[in-house]
C-alpha cells in the first residue's frame, strides 16, 4: 500500500491532490509548530517551508516532537526537514534558519505559499508576519499562548476578536486593531493560566494538530 492510501480512501483522490499541491510555511518549529509540520507532512502536503533560528535544547524534550537526546544542539529546521523527508521523500522542504523580525522579513517571500502558520511567541514577530500575510492576501492562522496550561480540550479555533482569557490574545487584539487588521484565525485556550510557569505536551501539541486540521479542511473544502 502507498503511504497515503488511508488518506485517499477517506477524502478521495481529487481532494488529496489539492493537499498534495498546497504550499505551507511554518514560522516557529517548537511545541506547536513541530506538530503542525508533522501533521501536514503525514496528510500529504508536499511543499513546506520551515522558519526558526533555534537549536534543540534538552528542555524541549518534554513537548517538541523533534526534541530527542540525539538531536540536542542541532538546528530545529534541519531536524524537522529530515523528519519530513523520512515521512515523505517527495516533499520539497525549504528551510530558513533565521529569527523572523522586521529586519529579516524581506528574506522570505510569503507569496510563494498558500498558507502561513504563525507558531512564534514573539509579539513583534507575530505582528510583522500577520500584517505582511494580510497585505499579500495569503491565508494565515496564528497560535496564541499554550504555556502554563494543562487542558487541551479548552483550545478552540476562532477569530482573534472573539478570544478571551488568554493574555497573549489580549495583547494581539489591541495591537492588530491599531493596525486595522479586522480578522485573524487563531487557536487559543479558554483555560485560565496556571499560577506556576511551565509547559506540558498536551496543549501545544493539540494546538498544532488543530492548526493543521484547520488548514487541511480549508484546502479540501468544496
Amino acid at each position: 500500500m502507498d503511504r497515503f492510501d488511508r488518506v485517499i480512501s477517506l477524502i478521495g483522490k481529487e481532494k488529496f491532490q489539492k493537499i498534495n499541491d498546497s504550499k505551507v510555511i511554518i514560522f516557529g518549529i517548537g511545541g506547536v509548530g513541530s506538530y503542525v509540520c508533522e501533521s501536514l507532512a503525514r496528510s500529504g502536503v508536499t511543499k513546506i517551508g520551515l522558519v526558526d533560528k533555534d537549536t534543540v535544547e534538552e528542555s524541549n524534550i518534554n513537548r517538541q516532537i523533534i526534541a530527542l537526546n540525539c538531536t540536542i544542539g542541532q538546528s530545529k529546521v534541519d531536524v524537522m526537514a529530515q523528519r519530513i523527508k523520512d515521512i515523505n521523500p517527495d516533499c520539497l522542504v525549504n528551510t530558513y534558519n533565521l529569527f523572523y523580525l522586521p529586519a529579516t522579513a524581506d528574506e522570505i517571500d510569503l507569496s510563494q505559499y498558500d498558507y502561513v502558520v504563525d507558531a512564534m511567541d514573539n509579539v513583534t514577530a507575530k505582528l510583522e508576519l500577520i500584517c505582511r500575510a494580510k497585505a499579500k492576501n495569503v491565508k494565515i492562522i496564528s497560535s496564541m499562548g499554550t504555556a502554563n496550561k494543562l487542558t487541551s480540550s479548552a483550545l478552540e479555533v476562532t477569530d482573534i476578536y472573539k478570544t478571551s482569557v488568554c493574555p497573549l490574545a489580549r495583547v494581539m487584539r489591541r495591537e492588530l486593531k491599531k493596525r486595522d487588521i479586522k480578522s485573524l484565525t487563531v487557536v487559543y485556550s479558554k483555560e485560565e493560566p496556571q499560577s506556576k510557569a511551565g509547559t506540558m505536551i498536551f496543549v501545544p501539541a493539540t494546538s498544532g494538530l488543530l492548526i493543521a486540521e484547520t488548514i487541511i479542511k480549508d484546502i479540501i473544502k468544496d
